[in-house]
């Protein structure tokens, strides 16, 4: 059996050929969004894992994947259209709901048992903080830089094309934010455990935080590892 995946894989890169390999990384801690752009041993290096280990379990799963003849969408080979379709309806979508909803119980949680538990002071700071740039920057992003991604190909002039190249910087600055905000929330909910005799919000709130960041990790990668790098190169042309 060949191995697809080899050590010098580009994380980013795996996960666009192959995108369940996502929940592969996301077992072992492995940042493959905000983190993606390097080298698969040196995530693996970083959480002191054993490359046999991760390279056979990403390569069976992957063998496994293809002798299933399991349908994939084509990341690599969609339109920018379709693409960001994808991730206006997905994932905007989701947070618009989410954000919202998880909001009074992230409150609850605190206001019931941080007298005795602080630590829910700081999961209340950190999720409000990610929820506030997280709403401003969808709305960026849909009225004013997927427009652009989008009418540069039908108009590519310079001054577009500079344009471009500052929204990506700032959009990937939003992007590697979100990103530390998700990991300490991580930290501080120890991987999202809650205690043993945790009531059912506590419960609740942890199992949807745990969900919260698994989403936008896929949505930083669709953005950061294609849909920026390849409305970028193709300016560069």
């Amino acid at each position: 059996m060949a191995n697809t995946f080899t050590e010098e894989a580009i994380v980013g890169e795996i996960v666009t050929k192959f995108p369940k390999a996502s929940d592969i990384f996301k077992s072992y801690r492995i940042d493959f969004c905000c983190g993606g752009n390097r080298p698969l041993i040196d995530a693996i290096n970083e959480k002191n894992l054993s490359a046999d280990e991760v390279l056979d379990k990403l390569n069976t799963l992957y063998d496994e994947t293809v002798a299933l003849n399991e349908t994939r969408v084509d990341w690599e080979n969609i339109s920018d259209r379709e693409l960001i379709d994808h991730i206006i309806h997905k994932h905007h979508s989701y947070l618009n709901e989410e954000l919202p909803s998880l909001t009074p119980y992230v409150t609850r949680l605190l206001r019931v048992h941080g007298a005795a538990q602080p630590h829910l002071a700081q999961i209340h700071r950190l999720f409000n903080e990610l929820k506030v740039e997280l709403e401003q920057h969808l709305i960026q992003e849909e009225t004013e830089d997927f427009p652009l991604i989008l009418e540069i190909e039908q108009n590519r002039t310079d001054e577009n094309i500079a344009k471009l190249k500052k929204v990506v910087e700032n959009l990937e600055s939003d992007h590697n934010h979100a990103g530390d905000l998700l990991k300490e929330i991580r930290e501080v909910t120890n991987n999202f455990t809650p205690p043993e005799n945790a009531c059912g919000t506590y419960r609740l709130v942890y199992q949807r935080l745990e969900d919260l960041e698994s989403n936008m990790f896929e949505h930083i990668h669709l953005e950061s590892n294609i849909l920026f790098p390849r409305a970028l190169a193709q300016q560069l042309k």
